[in-house]
């Protein structure tokens, strides 16, 4: 091992971490209060009990339009003895919200007046005390308690302040936290070109992430240049943030065991190491030290473990600064689609995948690489595995915390099975339409998958391009083979060319499915069960090839788009997949055949609103001009049911 190297010597828990966090750094509201008009108070902590200096309304006011009287003076009104009233004598001229004049007590409706003549009226009815009248602090007395010490302000409570007479608000300051990006490797995607990033730079994204996440909590961000992995030069940085005033230090990377990650080495030198390594996944590389009382707190280098890292420890850190509770997202019973299985000792965060399927709320794991952002950013919901469990059984119930609103997730159109490139497109324009209240999530687990996702009632359709090699048909005898008691529909969204992916120019002179054989060609597959896979398979026999001997046969991945992404990449040569996703990487693109690509729906979803809301969709005019132009696909079946 290298003598440089990090060595996690004791690796916490999530509880214990979290327990030695917070008893290090024990203030509970420590943040000096600062005074803000109201209108820049939204979302700060009020610092002290907040009272009303005068009341709301601060004199009796008219609650509709109409005449003030004494009721007293109306007594006996009926309508076989009408009571007649004189303007500016015993009845007096209101709009809403004027005073009502001295001597008055109640409101008449102007609808329930009967004219006379310019000064004289009757009534019909008598008013009784205060009748449509907003007495005099009827909303807010004076020197009432308005809000408590460590309530956040809202919106609404901006009314209330300002209606208090409070123009100016006691509120705790935010938590300064200065981030310091570590890392020779990052590039600032600011002031480079996108053209320009070679291969091992990395754009610097983390710091900007962690800026949002601590406005969100409740602090302060200030973000720094990024710092090259030297030690003196992150040293300096870190002492000078911590002299300068910073409530929290974040350094980012350089927490891990790697020979080049330097935080602990800092903290060491400068103040102590607290904890370094937590039994979590993603997140465990965090590293918390304290430097001249001081929290310098190592954050992950992935995105996901970052993001994890800040929510567990940093996050609540800046609530106990200003005193108020860490915030809590809300939480759901979900079932789980398949088996998710988990180390023992290690506190999991799933990102899932969640939609109402009949009257459950099914979740589907996302993949679990702490640096895939897009894990988060796609998932709906997270499940936590604790340390003590291995795993999650397939159609557990089991709690998830929710990323986006409930009503989001019930109107979800779950669609599980085979990638396409327009399903993208579908998603998009099904939030274009209809309020954008109907969503797509669409989990790629190849055509065979979807059919028996449906067979599990765990999604609301399948999309499917599944070859039967007898009779050239798609889809039908295999949703005859794998749903024969469910009754479901066969809709097409599209056709659309399938063929060899090669990088631009066609170094290795492929021409055809034979090529795969030549041996000094790798190839990129998709996973069994796919259509594309089916596919390759019956063309091989067809051949008369052994898959055994093509390079590359058994790497497999699960998109179009990542099969591109591998034969860009220069990791294959070749892979088997459609033209649109060819045509986004800028490979070229040798055609097989063009296939048939449906929508499997189960006739009990048929007149499910968001369903009908997607068969719209598909049909019209710009979805079609959109996945036209991907190129590669026809839409002249687009929307038509296949009979079988």
């Amino acid at each position: 091992m290298n003598a440089n190297r990090n060595v996690y010597l004791k690796k916490r828990t999530l509880d214990e971490a979290r327990r030695m966090l917070f008893e290090a750094f024990s203030g509970f509201g420590v943040m000096a209060t600062e005074h803000v008009s109201p209108d820049a108070a939204v979302g700060r902590v009020i610092a002290g009990p907040v009272f009303a200096k005068v009341s709301s309304p601060n004199f009796h006011a008219a609650a509709m339009d109409g005449i003030a009287v004494a009721a007293a003076d109306t007594f006996g009104a009926a309508e076989t003895r009408p009571r007649t009233l004189t303007i500016g004598t015993d009845a007096f001229w209101v709009n809403t919200g004027n005073p009502l004049p001295e001597g008055t007590d109640a409101v008449i409706m102007i609808e329930n007046l009967n004219p006379v003549d310019d000064r004289t009226l009757t009534i019909e009815a008598p008013a009784f005390p205060w009748q449509y009248v907003r007495k005099m602090g009827e909303d807010i007395v004076a020197t009432e308690l308005l809000f408590p010490r460590g309530h956040r302000i809202t919106p609404y409570c901006v009314g209330a302040l300002i209606g208090g007479g409070i123009f100016q608000v006691p509120v705790r300051k935010k938590p300064a936290v200065t981030i310091l990006p570590t890392g020779s490797e990052l590039t600032d995607w600011r002031t480079v070109p996108i053209e320009a990033v070679r291969p091992g730079q990395v754009l610097e994204s983390n710091s900007f992430v962690l800026c949002g996440l601590i406005r969100e909590w409740g602090g302060a961000p200030s973000r720094r240049e990024p710092l090259k992995d030297d030690v003196a030069a992150i040293s300096r940085a870190v002492s000078d943030a911590v002299d300068e005033g910073a409530d929290i230090v974040l350094t980012v990377g350089g927490s891990s065991a790697g020979s080049e990650d330097f935080t602990r080495t800092v903290i060491d030198a400068q103040g102590e190491v607290l904890i370094h390594g937590v039994t979590i996944m993603p997140g465990k590389p965090i590293l918390v030290g304290r430097v001249k009382g001081t929290p310098v707190i190592g954050m992950p280098g992935y995105p996901v473990s970052m993001i994890v890292a800040f929510e567990q420890f940093v996050g609540p850190l800046i609530c106990r600064m200003l005193g108020v509770p860490e915030l809590q997202r809300p939480r759901v019973t979900v079932e789980t689609t398949r088996k998710i299985p988990s180390k023992l000792g290690v506190e999991e965060f799933v990102r899932v995948k969640l939609g109402k399927v009949g009257d459950r709320i099914v979740a589907t794991a996302l993949p679990r690489g702490a640096g895939s952002i897009t894990t988060i950013t796609d998932a709906d919901g997270i499940i936590r595995i604790p340390n003590a469990v291995e795993g999650i059984r397939e159609h557990e119930r089991v709690t998830a915390e929710l990323l986006r609103p409930l009503s989001a997730v019930e109107n979800t159109l779950v669609v599980v099975g085979s990638h396409d490139n327009t399903l993208d497109v579908l998603a998009d324009q099904l939030r274009a339409g209809h309020d954008g209240a109907v969503t797509l999530s669409s989990t790629h687990v190849g055509s065979t998958g979807g059919l028996l996702a449906l067979k599990r009632g765990v999604c609301h359709l399948a999309g499917s391009h599944l070859l039967d090699t007898g009779d050239g048909s798609y889809n039908v005898s295999y949703v005859k083979r794998f749903l024969p008691d469910t009754p479901v529909r066969i809709v097409n969204l599209v056709l659309r060319d399938q063929g060899l992916m090669v990088a631009r120019g066609n170094p290795k002179g492929i021409r055809e499915i034979a090529d795969l054989a030549r041996g000094d060609v790798r190839f990129i597959n998709r996973q069994g069960g796919s259509g594309t896979r089916i596919l390759l398979d019956y063309r091989l026999g067809q051949l008369g090839i052994d898959p055994a001997g093509i390079p590359g046969y058994d790497t497999e991945e699960f998109t179009h788009m990542t099969v591109a992404a591998a034969v860009l990449s220069g990791a294959a040569d070749v892979g088997l997949g459609i033209y649109a996703a060819a045509k986004a990487l800028h490979l070229d693109f040798i055609p097989v055949v063009t296939e048939q690509y449906d929508l499997i729906i189960p006739e009990i979803y048929l007149d499910w609103p968001p369903m009908k809301v997607l068969l719209e969709t598909i049909v019209s005019a710009e979805f079609k001009r959109r996945v036209k132009a991907l190129g590669g696909y026809s839409t002249r079946m687009t929307g038509k049911g296949i009979e079988f």
